[in-house]
């Protein structure tokens, strides 16, 4: 019996499923896992596969995302503040 990809459409008798937040999703391989179900850096857009960091409840592919999008966020909210003095 063959199966259809979740990312790619694929029919193959092989896939493997993913069984994520009480549905179970098939794929043929982990590039289009990743492609469907990895988060993204909320920096840099990038898919996190790695374990990534969580700051104030946005996921970060690094360190450097995270600090990169607090800096910002921070540059952001002093330049709004300086506009309405």
């Amino acid at each position: 019996m063959t199966k259809t990809c979740a990312s790619c459409g694929n029919h193959y008798k092989n896939l493997f499923s993913i069984f994520m937040n009480g549905q179970t999703t098939y794929f043929d391989c982990f590039e289009c896992a990743i492609f469907k179900l990895a988060p993204i850096c909320q920096n840099c857009g990038c898919k996190i596969i790695g374990h990534g960091v969580d700051s104030e409840g946005a996921c970060y592919c690094s360190s450097h995302c995270a600090r990169n999008a607090v800096m910002n966020a921070n540059a952001k909210i002093a330049s709004t503040t300086d506009s309405n003095v």
